[in-house]
Formats: structure tokens, sequence, C-alpha cells
């Protein structure tokens, strides 16, 4: 009986961790939509509704905790819980780190941009994809899959590579530009921030499963 409801509880912590992958999976979905397209009010959305995601992280931290102090779980259910813990620190962070890419999308809205969106929007496609299956690669126990999260931080990286060298030859050739290639640098960095996070993520899913923390 007792067993029974704690994997009633964890089956709800699984539930909660994927509705807060969906907030955070939409959010940066629509922060690069509402770049791509220069939708302000779109990025204010973005901003007001950080909210639903700090109150996910307070409500899973709470049910991890009830199942630390309540249920005396075993060795691997207590890597699953602990890792959920810091799984929802980096998820949390993500979250604020759309918004921080839509207030500066508020911020350029009337403007030019100094070039066509390419690169930005396929670091934003890599981030969505790994944040998306790290999650699931908790939920689904899949070694797999994490190491494919991992390894997708690689592509990010180079894309942010392409993208302040792109910015630094603009600034070069006209220095009137540099607020706004200040300001696309800072959206890139943060989708390199994003990518980051997916994959502290699925390095504690590795411990989770492995009981041993990932080594490269």
């Amino acid at each position: 009986m007792i067993r029974s409801r704690f994997d009633k509880e964890l089956d709800l912590l699984n539930n909660e961790l994927i509705e807060m992958g969906n907030l955070i999976e939409s959010a940066i979905k629509t922060a690069v939509t509402a770049l791509v397209e220069q939708d302000a009010d779109l990025a204010k959305r973005i901003v007001e509704n950080d909210n639903e995601v700090d109150a996910m992280e307070k409500t899973i931290e709470q049910r991890c905790l009830k199942l630390l102090l309540q249920q005396q779980p075993v060795a691997g259910d207590l890597r699953f819980i602990s890792s959920a813990l810091k799984m929802i620190t980096d998820m949390e962070r993500i979250g604020d780190q759309a918004a921080d890419i839509s207030e500066i999308t508020i911020r350029l809205e009337n403007e030019v941009y100094l070039k066509e969106l390419i690169h930005i929007p396929q670091m934003a496609e890599t981030t969505i994809k790994m944040v998306k299956n790290s999650i699931d690669s908790f939920v689904r126990r899949d070694i797999k899959l994490v190491k494919e999260v991992i390894l997708w931080d690689d592509e990010v990286d180079e894309l942010f590579d392409i993208i302040k060298d792109e910015l630094i030859d603009i600034v070069r050739e006209d220095l009137d530009s540099k607020e706004q290639v200040i300001d696309l640098l800072m959206i890139a960095k943060y989708f390199e921030r994003i990518g980051d996070h997916a994959q502290n993520i699925a390095e504690w899913v590795y411990f989770a499963i492995k009981g041993e923390h990932y080594t490269w």
C-alpha cells in the first residue's frame, strides 16, 4: 500500500515535470516568433507568463520535499527525486532567459534588423529540441536520449560562434550599429545558456538512472 501510494506520487511528479517542460518549451517558441516578427505584444506575454514557470517550480519542489520527508525512498528513488529538484532549477532559469530574450525584443520593436535572422532561429529550434528531450529522457528513463541531448549542445555552441563572428563583422563596418549588435549578441547568448541548462538537465537524468555523474 505504501509503495503504491509512493508510485502514484512519482507519477504526479513526472506529470508536473512534463507540464513545466511544456511551459518553457512554449516560452522559447513564442520568444523566437516574437523576435523574428518583431511582435512586442507577443513578447510582453512571455514576460508576464514567466510567473507560471516560477509557480510550477514551487509546486514540484514541494512535491519532491514531501516525497523525501514522508515516504523514506530507497536509493534509486532518492536519486530520481533529488535529480528532479536540480532539474527544476535549470528549467526555471530557462523560463527566465526566454523572458530576457522577450524584453530585448520589446526594445527592438521599431528597429530595422541589421541582417536577416537565420542562425538565431536555428539556435532556438535546437534548444527547444534539447529541452523537450531532456525532460522526456527523465520520464522515459532513456539514456540514449540523454546522450543525444548532450551532443546537441555542440551544435548550439557552433551556431553561437557563427552569430558572434557575423555581428563582429557588422560592427567593424558600421560603428553606429553597435547597440543592436549588442542586443542580438545577448539574445544569442541567452539561447546558448538555454542549451547549457538543457544539457545540465540531461546530465542529472544520467545521474538519476546510472547513479554516477556523466563523464565525457
